[in-house]
């Protein structure tokens, strides 16, 4: 048996939720960035080679290279292990600055994150 409700009834409760910042999908402020980026690993790049993102957001590289690769900051401020095909590994950056990595198996392969 289906129940039919009034339609006040169904206004009121749309209200509600609009009032309360209850919908189905998310709401972001002007210019914010999401809290994920990504990286590509392939053909011996990282891709992209420069990658600009907010405080707080999380990088994700994932090797679709045929060969292992990692990611590797030459302060020691981060360093994966060592990522075969397919694998992914992720980092957040909390605090702003430039961050160069590598792979120290390829020491050719470079790449940056601007964190703002």
């Amino acid at each position: 048996m289906r129940r039919i409700f009034p339609p006040s009834v169904v206004l009121i409760s749309l209200a509600l939720l609009l009032l309360t910042g209850q919908t189905s999908r998310p709401v972001r402020a002007a210019g914010e960035q999401p809290s994920k980026a990504a990286v590509t690993i392939d053909n011996f790049n990282f891709t992209p080679s420069t990658i600009t993102v907010s405080a707080g957001t999380t990088v994700v590289w994932t090797n679709e290279d045929d060969v292992p690769h990692n990611v590797t900051n030459p302060d020691k401020e981060f360093k994966s292990p060592t990522l075969d095909t397919d694998d992914k590994w992720a980092y957040t950056f909390k605090k702003p600055g430039t961050y160069e990595y590598y792979c120290t198996i390829h020491p050719k392969m470079t790449g940056r994150v601007v964190v703002e």
